[in-house]
């Protein structure tokens, strides 16, 4: 449990996913700017994102828990790690972070403050991806708290890095990012239209890592027994 009071973490929370969305989408547009070789902007895209989310974690994780996602803030509090009341608190901040840090990119960029993005990506395979994105992600914090706490800024900036790759959807895993990306009519947008098949996935990938992970990590009954023996 955090020592720091709700209005420091909340802004934690805003901060970070302002931070966040803000690199995600300024260096899509900066990549895109650079080469025409989608490929080649995809790692710029994927290499400045995970790298921001390793110091992210790092200097804001002892804070507000590092969240920056209303699916991880979830999952948190079914499992009782965040207190339910501070739930709805947790996500208005991630939202309100990640239209911010669209507008900071925007600003940066001389790009128009916000425009809605016409980039499709909806389908049911898109779908998957995002469950199986969301799913590894939460698994991948889950696990690393488990067995490996320090390292988890890490754990999940690789995790995030290579998801880009492997997922059909570039791994938004995240809903406050994904509206945030709706906001932006450049490399890293999505449609607004789109946005409701996206945030569905990545909830229901979140509690399917939660109970699947919850399950895994818990020893037997009988190891328990022999242990207190």
């Amino acid at each position: 449990m955090s020592s720091f009071d709700l209005s420091r973490r909340l802004v934690a929370e805003g901060l970070g996913t302002a931070l966040l969305v803000a690199t995600v989408v300024g260096s899509g547009i900066m990549a895109a700017s650079l080469t025409a070789d989608t490929a080649l902007a995809l790692l710029g895209n994927t290499l400045a994102t995970g790298a921001i989310l390793v110091v992210l974690i790092t200097i804001l994780g002892p804070i507000s828990g590092a969240h920056f996602n209303p699916a991880v803030s979830l999952i948190f509090a079914l499992s009782g790690s965040l207190p339910r009341r501070d739930l709805v608190g947790y996500v208005l901040a991630q939202l309100a972070g990640g239209m911010l840090g669209t507008i900071v990119a925007h600003l940066m960029f001389d790009h128009p403050v916000l425009e809605w993005s016409t980039k499709i990506r909806t389908g049911q395979a898109q779908w998957f991806a995002e469950w199986v994105a969301t799913f590894g992600l939460v698994a991948t914090i889950l696990a690393g708290i488990r067995f490996e706490q320090k390292s988890v800024p890490w754990l999940v900036g690789l995790y995030i890095t290579a998801a880009y790759w492997f997922t059909a959807s570039t791994s938004f895993a995240n809903p406050a990012v994904a509206v945030a990306r709706s906001l932006t009519n450049t490399f890293s947008g999505i449609r607004p239209a789109d946005l409701p098949g996206f945030i569905c996935a990545e909830l229901i990938g979140a509690v399917s890592a939660l109970l699947l992970i919850s399950w895994l990590l818990q020893p037997s009954k009988s190891l328990k027994s022999k242990r207190m023996i």
